[in-house]
């Protein structure tokens, strides 16, 4: 087999069996449970997996006293395998939408800033021209996002691409980058401060991002750029809940992106500190496989996130 033969698979008459197989290997990782599972002999599966290693010239299990384990081989071809048949599971979903008249289905996964404003305006849109298009929508970090879209779950992101490693699979187009401001609850004493600096404000308490975060990075570098030691009363959370609950009910801080911000504040549940931050969050866009061929309810919601970036940002 040539390396760089793209229609190998053609040639070879890999069977989708195969592919199941290498799937349930994994799963299971025992032959005798994996044929059980596709309800086929052992001798069956034992061969289908021989021939698919013999057509690719590798071993794609190592065979262990008490059962199977991937190779690095075995672990890229399971991991296509799991892409190509979440493929064609969702191309028979479109095509049974389509008969029963709808529009097929979408899925888009997005972190927490767009995901309250941009992806909610950009769905409105498209519904009133095509309301039976099904779209699910995953509210996530980019990095598990980013992990659920290589292994096909999702047609596309709204979000960043954090490690390097995997951007070469990837297409990235970027649509905003994302300021960062401080809150407290409403009617907290500083609201009517003037001339607002971060001297004023790093010997509050605060709340924070864990240490690691992104997040918790660029405010603590953002306070030592100024000469200031990051503050150190600081309860440590992600949790919308209990950080609303605990501005509340408390004079603590929090250092959060200013549209998720605002749209918090809109409820009254938090209010902008009068201060503007040196300090933005790596910009963020539209993620999607390179070579992937997106289906037509995802260009539609692709397009409209679009239109709806240009008037927001």
């Amino acid at each position: 087999m040539k390396n760089s033969d793209p229609n190998w698979f053609l040639r070879a008459r890999l069977k989708t069996r195969q592919l199941l197989l290498l799937i349930a290997l994994d799963d299971e990782r025992n032959i005798h449970r994996a044929a059980n599972e596709l309800n086929m002999t052992q001798p069956a599966a034992s061969k289908q997996l021989k021939d698919l290693e013999d057509m690719l010239g590798v071993t794609l299990f190592d065979r262990l006293p008490r059962g199977m384990r991937p190779t690095i081989y075995g672990e890229a071809m399971i991991r296509h395998s799991r892409m190509a048949l979440t493929s064609l599971s969702k191309a028979h979903e479109d095509i049974v939408a389509l008969k029963s008249g709808l529009s097929g289905q979408v899925d888009v996964g997005v972190i927490l800033s767009p995901g309250l404003s941009l992806v909610p305006a950009a769905i409105a849109r498209v519904k009133e021209h095509s309301p039976m298009l099904r779209i699910g929508v995953e509210v996530e970090s980019s990095n598990i996002l980013l992990a659920r879209l290589l292994r096909g779950d999702l047609d596309f992101l709204v979000a960043r691409i954090l490690d390097e490693e995997v951007s070469h699979n990837l297409h990235y187009e970027e649509l905003s980058d994302e300021p960062i401001c401080a809150v407290a609850r409403v009617g907290h004493p500083l609201h009517e401060h003037k001339n607002m600096t971060l001297k004023d404000i790093v010997d509050h308490p605060w709340i924070m991002a864990p240490k690691g975060s992104i997040l918790r990075s660029r405010v603590d570098l953002m306070f030592r750029k100024s000469g200031l030691t990051p503050p150190a009363n600081v309860v440590d959370t992600t949790a919308i809940l209990t950080i609303t609950s605990l501005l509340q009910q408390t004079d603590f801080l929090y250092a959060m992106p200013t549209e998720v911000a605002r749209y918090y504040s809109q409820a009254r549940l938090m209010d902008l500190l009068p201060i503007e931050l040196p300090c933005k969050m790596d910009g963020f866009g539209i993620i999607t496989r390179r070579e992937q061929l997106l289906s037509p309810g995802a260009t539609i919601l692709q397009q409209a996130i679009r239109d709806v970036a240009k008037t927001i940002y």
